[in-house]
């Protein structure tokens, strides 16, 4: 099975960092970027970086409990989802990317595991564990295309709310 062309941008949304994730062009690769700081400003400097890297959608995490429902965690993300949907529909109109929700499971954990397995401290290194995290979250996405042919999760227009 083949994916679509274009990179991806992957975010995992945290309390205190965001970790962000760039695919190559073809979406075969998707290395960590950097995490930008949560709280004000953090709709800007993903704008920013959408502007930078010109993603054909971007890929956000959805945090879901281990037997797959949603909880508080998912529900904050869907509002910051919705924040996100507005600031990209304000700031690139119909060139807007569109916004794919994804299971993001075990993601953090993933991630701590293959930065142990590096030789790296995910303690002294919490923004490092931020981007390794949506890399993996991209990861699953970009493979799951590849095998199924179909991208994953809950693909969101500019106009769509989460509510």
């Amino acid at each position: 099975m083949s994916s679509r062309r274009g990179r991806r941008l992957g975010i995992d949304w945290g309390y205190a960092r965001i970790g962000v994730a760039v695919s190559d062009p073809d979406g075969m690769l998707a290395v960590p970027l950097d995490f930008v700081p949560a709280g004000d400003g953090e709709l800007g400097r993903i704008a920013d970086l959408v502007d930078e890297y010109r993603p054909l959608e971007v890929v956000v995490g959805l945090p879901r409990s281990l037997n797959g429902t949603e909880g508080p965690a998912a529900v904050k993300i869907r509002g910051k989802v919705d924040g996100l949907l507005e600031a990209l529909a304000d700031r690139f109109g119909r060139d807007t990317p569109a916004v794919r929700l994804v299971d993001e499971r075990l993601s953090t954990v993933m991630a701590a595991g293959r930065l142990r397995a590096g030789g790296k401290s995910a303690k002294k290194q919490r923004g490092l564990i931020d981007s390794e995290a949506a890399r993996e979250i991209l990861d699953r996405a970009l493979q799951t295309e590849r095998s199924t042919g179909t991208a994953p999760g809950q693909l969101l227009f500019p106009t769509d709310r989460t509510k």
